[in-house]
C-alpha cells in the first residue's frame, strides 16, 4: 500500500503539468494571434506586451476550461470593443455588446443617464424610460462596478473605454437578474429588468407595412447573416417599390451578418455599379498594408423614389457597413443616433488544445470618403430611437 502514495502522486503531478502545459500553450496561442492580427492595436493604442505582463502569471492557476474562459473574457476587456468575443461563454459570463445590450447610458456630469433603451427589450418592458438616472445596479454603486471592465494596461482611460465599461456592466451577466435603482422626474424607482424574459423566438427576418398613403416601411430584424433574407427582401420591396418613400430600418442589426446579403439589399437602390466601404489589412511580416474598395452592383429592379435609413445604438457590424454605404450612394438619406460602433471586419481563430473558438477584427474598414466606419455619424444625427421617429413621421 505504501507504494500506491508515491504512484498516485506522481500520476497527479503529470496531469497538473499536462493541464498547465495546454493552458499556457493556448494562452500563448491567443495572446500572439491578437498582436499578429488584430487591426486596431496602435490605433486604439493598446500595450499588448503589457497585457501578456498582467495576465500570462495567472494562467498558473487556471485548473479546469472554465477558469481560462475567465481568463481569456479578461484579456479581451482590454481591447474594450465588443467585435472580439469568444464563441464559447459560462453562466457567469457578460453578456456580449451591443448584441446582448438593451439599455444605452451615458455618463453626464458625474452621473449616469439613460440615453436610449432598445425597442420590445426586457428593459423596455419593465418600464425603463429615456432620461432615469440610473444609481445603482444590484445594490452597489455604478462607480464601484465599473473599474472590472476597465482595461488594466493603462491608468488612463479613454471615453471609449469608459463607454464599453459602462455597456458591459449594463448588459448583466447570463446567470445573474439585473435590478436597478433609478431616478426618474425626481422619484426612485427600483426596475427588475430580467424579472420575466422575453423570447422573440418567432421573429420574421423582416417587417414590412405602410406607414402613410405615400410612405413604405421596410425593417430587417438582426438577421443579416440569413441569405434567406435576400429572398424575402426582393419579394417585399418588389411589392413597395411605386411609393415615393420608402423607410429602411436598420436599428436592430446587433449581431451583424455577411457582405452577401448587404451588397444584395443595396444593389436594388442603384443603377450602376458604386463602391461602398474600404478595407485595410496589414501584412505586419512584411511591413506593408493591401487596401481595397468594394462595390455594390445593381440587380433586379432598382427602387426609384427617397429612400430614408434609420440606424440607431444596436446597428452593428455588417447594419453599419450599409449605413456608411447608402450614405456614399448620396441620394439616400440616413437618419438616427450614433452606431455600434463595432471595429472592422472579424476573423475566426482556434486555440488547438482546449479547442475554444474566439474571433477579433482584423481587417479596418473606412467610408469611401476615408472616414473609419466607427466613426461615422448619420446625416441627421438623433439622440435615441424615439427622436428618430419624431423625425420621420414629419418626412412627407
Amino acid at each position: 500500500m505504501k507504494r500506491i502514495y508515491p504512484l498516485l502522486f506522481f500520476i497527479l503531478s503529470c496531469f497538473n503539468t499536462n493541464a498547465q502545459s495546454k493552458y499556457q500553450k493556448d494562452f500563448d496561442t491567443f495572446w500572439d494571434t491578437i498582436y499578429q492580427h488584430y487591426a486596431y492595436l496602435s490605433h486604439q493604442q493598446i500595450d499588448w506586451n503589457k497585457v501578456k505582463e498582467l495576465y500570462k502569471p495567472q494562467v498558473a492557476t487556471v485548473t479546469s476550461n472554465q477558469d481560462f474562459i475567465r481568463l481569456l473574457e479578461n484579456m479581451l476587456i482590454e481591447l474594450h470593443n465588443g467585435h472580439s468575443s469568444l464563441n464559447v461563454n459560462l453562466k457567469s459570463s457578460n453578456r456580449l455588446v451591443p448584441s446582448g445590450q438593451d439599455i444605452y447610458a451615458e455618463e453626464k456630469r458625474g452621473k449616469f443617464w439613460v440615453s436610449d433603451v432598445k425597442k420590445g427589450s426586457n428593459a423596455e418592458k419593465a418600464g425603463l424610460k429615456i432620461g432615469a438616472e440610473i444609481v445603482k445596479c444590484n445594490g452597489d454603486s455604478l462607480r464601484k462596478l465599473l473599474p472590472a471592465f476597465l482595461p488594466k494596461f493603462t491608468q488612463h482611460h479613454s471615453n471609449a473605454m469608459k463607454q464599453f465599461a459602462l455597456d458591459m456592466l449594463l448588459a448583466g451577466t447570463h446567470d445573474k437578474p439585473r435590478v436597478i435603482e433609478v431616478i426618474f422626474e425626481g422619484r426612485p424607482q427600483i426596475i427588475e429588468l430580467d424579472k420575466k424574459v422575453f423570447s422573440d423566438n418567432a421573429t420574421p427576418l423582416m417587417e414590412a407595412k405602410l406607414l402613410s398613403k405615400n410612405k413604405a416601411y421596410l425593417k430587417v430584424n438582426n438577421c443579416l447573416w440569413n441569405n434567406d433574407l435576400i429572398g424575402s427582401f426582393d419579394q417585399a420591396l418588389d411589392s413597395l417599390i411605386n411609393y415615393p418613400i420608402l423607410i429602411l430600418d436598420l436599428t436592430d442589426t446587433p449581431s451583424g451578418g455577411n457582405s452577401t446579403v448587404a451588397r444584395a439589399i443595396m444593389g436594388r437602390f442603384i443603377t450602376a455599379p458604386m463602391p461602398f466601404q474600404q478595407h485595410e489589412y496589414d501584412e505586419k511580416d512584411f511591413e506593408t498594408k493591401r487596401h481595397w474598395i468594394e462595390y455594390v452592383y445593381p440587380r433586379k429592379k432598382t427602387f426609384q423614389g427617397k429612400l430614408i435609413v434609420l440606424v440607431g445604438h444596436w446597428t452593428g457590424s455588417m447594419g453599419e457597413g450599409m449605413a456608411i454605404g447608402f450614405d456614399s450612394f448620396k441620394k439616400p438619406l440616413v437618419v438616427g443616433t450614433k452606431m455600434a460602433g463595432l471595429l472592422g471586419a472579424i476573423e475566426g481563430f482556434n486555440l488547438k488544445e482546449t479547442n475554444i473558438n474566439f474571433q477579433i477584427s482584423t481587417e479596418r474598414l473606412y467610408h469611401v470618403n476615408g472616414k473609419p466606419r466607427e466613426n461615422y455619424t448619420p446625416k441627421i444625427q438623433t439622440t435615441n430611437e424615439v427622436q428618430t421617429w419624431s423625425y420621420i413621421l414629419k418626412v412627407k
